[in-house]
Formats: structure tokens, sequence, C-alpha cells
């Protein structure tokens, strides 16, 4: 198959991708995605995403974050936030989590991520009240985000079927990873560039040998470090 062909398979895979998202979310102007990142690593936030996009916006490979390279994920990042109408990220620490399980955690960031995206919204003169009324989230998954406030629609493998919760989920991990790797340098003795503060064994030996630190939630840990 030559290059060209290649590319071609590609744009007929996206074109099925917002053909299904448009059945989906039919009656709608604006069709955002959320997904989330980081729900069972020991350590770090989790993370969450919201993106609206162009529904002729042609990204080859965009697809669900795991099913991409660390490369190719790093590559769509940059393009995804250099064509997107708008995004928006949120962010729910360890100590958040520890208090309100999380479950209730991971909804926290994914209301702050679509009010993040509905504000870079505003911030180009559009009316956030009028878009809000308007729109449609796709929530990758079976449950909808409690107080979100906007019409919900969830989607069941969401993040492989829809373009905007494709783009969702690669700005939710690669948001998140990057963290990891900053806690790598400051924490150089745990692996986090290598395992993403996911409960691995090295990860579980290091906590074993040198204990917890402020990045690790302790309501996830408990087994690992009182034996």
């Amino acid at each position: 198959m030559t290059k060209e062909e290649r590319l071609q398979n590609e744009y007929q895979r996206l074109s099925s991708m917002y053909e299904e998202q448009h059945r989906i979310s039919e009656g709608y102007s604006h069709v955002f995605g959320i997904d989330e990142a980081g729900r069972g690593p020991l350590c770090g936030p989790v993370a969450a995403a919201c993106c609206l996009l162009e529904d002729d916006l042609m990204l080859p490979c965009l697809n669900d974050s795991k099913k991409l390279s660390e490369k190719k994920r790093e590559e769509l990042y940059d393009e995804i936030l250099a064509n997107c109408l708008s995004y928006g990220i949120g962010l729910v620490g360890p100590e958040r989590i520890d208090e309100i399980n999380i479950l209730n955690a991971t909804y926290e960031a994914m209301n702050d991520a679509f009010e993040d995206c509905l504000l870079r919204l505003e911030q180009k003169g559009r009316d956030r009240s009028l878009i809000r009324n308007s729109s449609v989230v796709l929530v990758d998954g079976n449950r909808r985000v409690p107080q979100l406030r906007a019409s919900q629609i969830t989607v069941i493998g969401g993040d492989a079927k829809c373009p905007s919760i494709s783009a969702a989920s690669i700005l939710a991990k690669v948001t998140r990873d990057r963290l990891l790797l900053e806690y790598d340098r400051i924490y150089p003795e745990y692996g986090f560039a290598k395992h993403k503060g996911y409960g691995t064994a090295a990860h579980i030996e290091a906590l074993g040998k040198y204990g917890p630190t402020p990045i690790h939630r302790m309501s996830f840990i408990q087994k690992f470090i009182h034996g």
C-alpha cells in the first residue's frame, strides 16, 4: 500500500468517526468531548480534558490515546492545540482525591475542564451562555457527569468513536504524563518517568524502601506501606 493510499484510508476512518459523532449529537450546534486520564495510578492528579473541534478537522492518527505511541500522542497534542476551536484542562490532586474519592475527583476535573474550555471561547469573544445552551458534551463511558451545566450524552468506547473525545483523551493523557515527568525529576528514585505512577512492581518496591511522597494518594497505597 502506498503512502497516498494509507492517507486516504485514514481520512476515510476519520470521516466515519465524524459521521458517528454527528449521529450521536444531532440537533446541537457545538459538540464538546470530555475524557480523563489517571484514575488508576497510585500518585499524582487525575486529569480531564474537554475539546471542541471543527467538523472538518482531519488530524491523521487521531484516536483513543491508549492506542497511540507516546511519540504520536505528543505530536497530536500539539496539533490539537494549534487547530481546535477550544480546549480545557482540569486537574484534581492527591489530597482532594483522598478527601472525596477518585470517582468524584474525576467528575470535578471534568467539570473544571468544561468550564475552562468555555472560558477560552469567551476570551475569543464568544457568548458563554449562548454556547452552553446550544451545546452537548459527549462523555466517554457510561456515566453522566454530575453538576455539569450542559446537555450530556455518554458514549461507551467514545474515545475511539468520536473525534472530540479522542482529542480530549490525548490532551488529558499527555498533560498528566508531562506532570509525571516533572515529578520524576523531583523524586528520581521512584521511576515515575517509566510507569507514570501506576502500581508496577518497581513502584511498589520504591514505596516500601522510601515511603510515600507528597504526591502519593494515601487512600490508594495503605496496603503497600502497612503490609
